[in-house]
């Protein structure tokens, strides 16, 4: 049997709500989702959930026990088996799989070329699914996650739902710049391209659902982003209303 626990911190809650705080953010590869989600989770003092980093670690695992990852039922089991400790605080995200460590491990290219075989089985994902929306009930503070579903799967009901879009080329150059000069841009690309193109195929991230709002952060920084997402959390209306509804956001310099 699985299990995954959190690390809370301390509890704040933000003050625009009776209740903790659920803000989701989906979006392609290289948009800036993690480093988003963590950046504002850390500002407004709210937990933060990385389920692109559980799949990572599902893979590191499957990897690691050499097993046939076209395998839907063994890699499954597997999974299923495994013990999962996922930290939620922004400041110190960690990831331990049966007790080792992963959190710089389930970044490596071996781990990014097959991650998409991985989520892409629905076994693992209703598996780690049910485990995401736990951690997120859970939350006593708040909570911030950001992955694939997030919007529309996992979180559906989220106070404030975003998805995170850029150009492809920014979105390329983003992911090189966090890799270091160690890749080759046509690797980097490749990745990039063709996660969306693997992950298209069980999740929906290209167009934001009913009730969503899309920012383009293709000409904006990180602070940027991070600023504006945080603008809008505090213009929440705390009550009835739905934040946006397809909307887009861009800041102008």
């Amino acid at each position: 049997m699985s299990s995954l626990s959190a690390s809370l911190g301390t509890l704040s809650v933000v003050s625009v709500l009776s209740r903790p705080l659920v803000i989701a953010i989906d979006g392609p590869s290289g948009s800036g989702k993690s480093s988003t989600a963590k950046g504002v989770a850390a500002r407004l003092q709210l937990d933060f959930l990385d389920t692109g980093a559980m799949y990572r670690a599902a893979t590191w695992l499957v990897l690691r026990a050499r097993a046939d990852i076209d395998q839907i039922d063994a890699v499954a089991d597997l999974v299923r088996r495994s013990e999962l400790v996922i930290s939620l605080d922004p400041h110190a995200a960690t990831v331990a799989v049966d007790g080792h460590d992963v959190t710089a491990a389930i970044r490596e290219p071996a781990v990014s070329a097959a991650v998409s075989k991985v989520a892409g089985n629905l076994q693992v994902r209703q598996h780690l699914i049910g485990i995401q929306r736990t951690l997120i009930a859970g939350s006593r503070r708040g909570i911030v996650a950001e992955g694939r579903d997030i919007t529309t799967v996992v979180a559906p009901d989220a106070d404030l739902r975003l998805l995170l879009v850029a150009d492809p080329s920014t979105r390329v150059a983003r992911r090189h710049a966090e890799l270091g000069d160690g890749v080759r841009s046509d690797d980097v690309t490749d990745q990039v391209l063709r996660r969306d193109r693997d992950d298209a195929g069980v999740t929906q991230f290209e167009q934001p659902a009913p009730g969503v709002w899309m920012v383009d952060s293709t000409t904006l920084s990180l602070d940027e982003v991070i600023a504006l997402i945080c603008g809008m959390v505090a213009q929440h209306p705390a009550a009835d209303q739905p934040v946006g509804v397809n909307q887009r956001m861009q800041v102008r310099p």
